[in-house]
């Protein structure tokens, strides 16, 4: 029972072991598998979305995209798939919490700085002041490039938590006033299956947006 509009959001649902966490990985249980010589609907429409993707990414790294496609690819199914299954009733949205999110982006933004401060230690100096900076303005240059690099992994984290997390309170709030408000159900009823399908589409984008995102700073480095 919700004691409050963010009990939805509160992992630690049993006194002894919470169970809300496997959520995150039962969603490779949804995954299909290729048993068949003729693929079925469900399997034609991951194709789609592993070749559309591939193709974004080939597009911003191009020939140094070998391996980061199979990451990002992966990266953007695992959080698309979270992030709808955290739609569905009774399962708990993980993508909505900064732990989810950080772990995600915080190693694959560290790799990426190691990698690059490493191998091409010139060139991540080089990026650290842009083309045809004036001279008095390049030590405030470097520390603005810094501090963006810095915050890159804040950024992509909070912003998926964010928009996971307004759109699920936007839903709460109006399935607790249609218990109250029963006259008004039927344009409630109305207005959650237009936010659903809103949010299912922002469970795309954010998915989307997270992995291209992380496309262009590696392609930074690469």
């Amino acid at each position: 029972m919700m004691t409050n509009l963010f009990s939805s959001f509160d992992p630690a649902t049993s006194i002894y072991m919470s169970m809300n966490w496997i959520s995150t990985i039962s969603c490779f249980l949804l995954l299909p598998l290729s048993y068949w010589m003729m693929p079925n609907r469900l399997m034609i429409i991951l194709n789609l979305i592993i070749t559309t993707m591939n193709n974004e990414i080939k597009t911003l790294m191009g020939p140094n995209s070998k391996g980061m496609s199979l990451i990002m690819i992966s990266l953007f199914m695992f959080i698309m798939i979270n992030n709808i299954m955290g739609l569905l009733p009774y399962i708990f949205t993980s993508s909505s919490h900064l732990v989810f999110t950080l772990t995600m982006a915080l190693p694959l933004w560290l790799s990426l700085m190691i990698y690059g401060w490493i191998n091409h230690t010139n060139h991540m100096f080089a990026h650290l002041i842009p083309t045809g900076t004036p001279s008095i303005l390049m030590p405030f240059m470097v520390m603005i490039e810094t501090i963006s690099n810095l915050i890159r992994p804040g950024a992509l984290s909070v912003r998926l938590t964010a928009n996971m997390i307004a759109g699920h309170l936007l839903m709460s709030l109006l399935g607790n006033n249609s218990c109250n408000a029963s006259f008004m159900v039927p344009l409630i009823l109305m207005i959650q299956i237009g936010l659903m399908l809103f949010e299912s589409a922002v469970s795309l984008i954010q998915a989307y947006v997270f992995s291209i995102l992380s496309t262009l700073y590696s392609s930074e480095i690469m």
